[in-house]
Formats: structure tokens, C-alpha cells, sequence
């Protein structure tokens, strides 16, 4: 009976969530109730999703939470832990095909949208370059560093260096501050300042220099604060 009874509400919970638009946001307990199912056959998987979001304090939370620390929750074992973990690669890459229309970036608000893309849910600190040619085509994007580029040195050589091997005759810059506002410190000013000189030096144009938060981003080159930088 218990069986039938699970099944039932499983199919019930299906119907609604497949069902819904974005007018009926789905509560995030109840997606990752449904989440659950695929691993855990014939258990209440409603308490599970409530233990993850109180342990970890939010949907999103629950998502960027170390996989070690998933299992330890109560019932969760480590095929749960891992389908809960391959979501965001998955969200990533969906929109990065959605958003990302073309290779051929031509103004600063494409330029933008590219890169905070790019970033959807990277919740650790990097610092990228993206790599143009001429006409605005996309030649390369790597991430050159991670950690806080306050703290980690950045070797302005290498991003010369790979400029040059890209055959790029512009680059735009771009780090991220997650859980934070995206806004430029005065680190990310002096660090902008030496990139243009050395890339001026090699006749390639500093372009911008992104900086994104979770929920927007920033261009510097199209501040008033800034703009001086790059026109330099």
C-alpha cells in the first residue's frame, strides 16, 4: 500500500512541475523532492529536500554545496549527491547556448552578456580574458587565474604571452565577485591600468574589463569613473 501510495504522489508531483510556467514558479523543496526520486525508490523524499535546504540554507545553496558535505545529510548517498551536482553544469551549458548567439561580438553590451554567460554559477573567483580579432570574432577565452585578485598575483606577462599566441588585436578582461556586488575595487583599477600599458605595448587594445556579480555586471570601460582608462 505504502508503494502505491509513494507513486501516486510522485506522479502527481511530476504532472505539476512539468506542467508549470514561468507564471508558477515551483517551491525549490519540491524540485529537489522530484530531483530525489531518480535515486531513492520508496522513501519520503519531501524530508530530504527539507533537511538539504535547512542545512545548507537555500536552493542555491544546496546546489553549490560540496559533495562530501551533501552525503552527510541523512538519507542522501552519493548517486543523489551526484545527480544533485551535475544540475549546475547542466544550467551552465544551457545558458550558455541560449545567450550566446554569436561568435562575433561587435558592441560592449554583447561583449557583456558573452561573459556574464560565461560566469552563470561559477561561485569561486577567476579572472578571464576573451580574445578578438578585428571584426569583434571570438578567437579564444581562457580563464588565466582563480582566487581574489587582490590577493593572487597576476602575471601580466601571461596574458601578453597569450594575446600574442591568439593572434588577438583586442582583449577584454573580466573577473567575477561572487556573493558580492560588482563594482571595481581599487586593486581591479591598478590592475587595469598595467594590462593596458602592456598591451598597448604590443598593439593590442585593452578593450574593457568585466566585472560581474551573481545578478549583473559592470563594464569599465563604459563608466565615467573608468573610461579615461581606456582611452588612454
Amino acid at each position: 500500500m505504502s508503494e502505491n501510495i509513494h507513486a501516486g504522489h510522485r506522479n502527481r508531483l511530476r504532472e505539476e512541475i512539468v506542467a508549470a510556467d514561468i507564471s508558477e514558479p515551483r517551491p525549490p523543496v519540491k524540485l529537489l523532492e522530484m530531483l530525489l526520486f531518480y535515486d531513492t525508490p520508496q522513501k519520503d523524499t519531501s524530508k530530504m529536500a527539507h533537511d538539504l535546504i535547512n542545512t545548507f540554507g537555500s536552493f542555491a545553496g544546496v546546489l553549490e554545496a560540496d559533495i562530501d558535505d551533501i552525503v552527510n545529510v541523512s538519507g542522501i548517498t552519493r548517486n543523489s549527491a551526484s545527480l544533485i551536482k551535475l544540475m549546475l553544469p547542466m544550467l551552465r551549458t544551457y545558458t550558455l547556448e541560449k545567450y550566446t548567439f554569436t561568435d562575433t561580438l561587435k558592441t560592449h553590451s554583447e561583449i557583456g552578456q558573452y561573459l556574464f554567460a560565461k560566469y552563470f554559477a561559477i561561485n569561486r573567483e577567476c579572472l578571464s580574458m576573451l580574445c578578438l580579432n578585428r571584426l569583434g570574432k571570438v578567437l579564444s577565452f581562457e580563464v588565466v587565474m582563480t582566487g581574489n585578485v587582490d590577493s593572487v598575483g597576476l602575471s601580466v606577462r601571461d596574458i601578453v604571452s597569450k594575446a600574442i599566441k591568439s593572434n588577438a588585436t583586442a582583449v577584454v578582461i573580466a573577473h567575477n565577485h561572487p556573493g558580492g556586488i560588482a563594482l571595481p575595487s581599487s586593486q581591479d583599477v591598478i590592475v587595469t591600468r598595467q594590462l593596458k600599458k602592456a598591451l598597448n605595448s604590443i598593439s593590442v587594445e585593452l578593450l574593457d574589463h568585466i566585472i560581474i556579480s551573481s545578478e549583473d555586471y559592470v563594464s569599465m570601460a563604459l563608466s565615467n569613473e573608468f573610461g579615461d582608462i581606456f582611452g588612454e
